[in-house]
């Protein structure tokens, strides 16, 4: 006759091969999602290789020199001029660089203004708010000393 430890003993054994089923199911499914994904990285990577094939054929010399021949009369295109390309410290910040001035201060020097200046007393608010405003940038000029030896080629990444 089986005794209760053995009963428990069953039990615990067959839940223990339940869990360890369990688990090596959710881990081939995990393995397999895995697989999964490194062909969908794998069939990216051929498609970027071959559109990185496909651009530089596409924009070979000698074809675009056909193209503007054959379309030249409508596109009417024109080489550049060295004097239209740019360094990219020359061109303007973008407005989300230009800082903001503070609305809150700007009005309460305002109203500081107005108020000292009825009463006849210095504008020392005004004075405050405007030494905190920071000056707009202006682009550096263009040196012909600087970079001498390198050659312009129109691309704006330094």
């Amino acid at each position: 006759m089986l005794k209760t430890f053995d009963l428990v003993l069953i039990g615990v054994m067959t839940a223990t091969a339940a869990v360890t089923y369990t688990i090596k199911h959710r881990a081939e499914l995990k393995l397999e999602e895995v697989h999964r994904l490194e062909a969908e990285i794998k069939l990216e990577k051929d498609t970027i290789d071959l559109l990185k094939a496909d651009w530089a054929l596409q924009s070979q010399p000698n074809r675009l020199e056909r193209l503007v021949k054959a379309y030249n009369e409508e596109l009417k295109l024109q080489p550049t001029e060295s004097t239209a390309l740019v360094h990219a410290k020359e061109l303007p910040m973008l407005k989300s660089e230009v800082p903001v001035p503070d609305v809150t201060e700007a009005k309460a020097s305002a109203k500081g203004a107005t108020v000292a200046s009825a009463k006849g007393a210095p504008d020392t608010k005004g004075v405050q708010a405007t030494a905190k405003a920071q000056p707009i940038p202006v682009p550096a000029p263009r040196g012909e000393a600087e970079d001498a030896d390198q050659i312009e080629t129109g691309s704006v990444e330094e």
